[in-house]
């Protein structure tokens, strides 16, 4: 493993090397709450997305200053990590062990982390960077894949499961922001089907309703629910 990889924030290695978080001194502005700020940097990526977020921007949200963050987070990078696992620490989902089927386990989990990268849209892109393994990332993962292996699935088959679904959701959540389909423009993408040469897209016109005005939800749901099915 190179040093790059292994100084690269939220990389495993930087997870399982990371020193513990630093005392405040009592020079300077008084200390905050890391809790806290995550908190607050999550409502600002919410707010303006993750290029356009900084740490001055949070510092002045705070009311504190820039050195104050740096004792706890030594860049925006590393800040951003904890904010991903933040964001999977608020997937919610019922008891598990009182849902009756595997199957109605896994799409319960896979609606609820849906939902909650809904409510986050700009922090997909950094989801998708690098594979989440911070502490409420690994509790999700541990939590699904002890579901998989106590209804008899083969640790193969349940980390690939684990990892197909995953997949799933946060790509159809990654798409679903840059398309067209059952959103704002669906009525100009239907026309412009609808509009293309019978000859040489005849399927493409046949389907085209179905292409562009089913809801996000309905959608997201009939792809699970395949998904799910072909586990069986």
């Amino acid at each position: 493993m190179s040093s790059t990889s292994a100084q690269r924030p939220g990389s495993s290695a930087w997870w399982a090397n990371r020193p513990p978080a630093p005392i405040a001194r009592r020079r300077g502005r008084p200390p905050l709450d890391v809790d806290h700020i995550v908190t607050v940097a999550l409502r600002l990526v919410d707010d303006v997305g993750v290029q356009t977020f900084s740490l001055r921007m949070l510092a002045e949200a705070l009311e504190s200053g820039t050195a104050t963050l740096y004792r706890h987070f030594a860049s925006k990078d590393e800040l951003m990590v904890h904010v991903v696992d933040r964001v999977l620490g608020e997937v919610e989902v019922c008891e598990l062990d009182g849902i009756a089927t595997w199957q109605e386990a896994i799409t319960s989990v896979a609606e609820a982390l849906y939902a909650t990268l809904r409510r986050h849209p700009h922090v997909l892109p950094l989801l998708v960077a690098q594979v989440p393994v911070g502490p409420n990332g690994l509790t999700h993962r541990e939590r699904v894949l002890r579901l998989l292996l106590g209804h008899g699935f083969p640790v193969d088959l349940a980390a690939r499961a684990f990892t197909a679904v995953g997949h799933y959701v946060i790509g159809f959540a990654v798409q679903q922001l840059g398309t067209a389909s059952a959103g704002p423009d669906a009525p100009q993408l239907l026309a412009f089907y609808r509009g293309l040469d019978p000859v040489a897209y005849p399927a493409t016109i046949s389907a085209a309703e179905g292409l562009t005005t089913v809801p996000f939800e309905e959608e997201f749901r009939f792809g699970l629910a395949l998904l799910v099915v072909g586990l069986n």
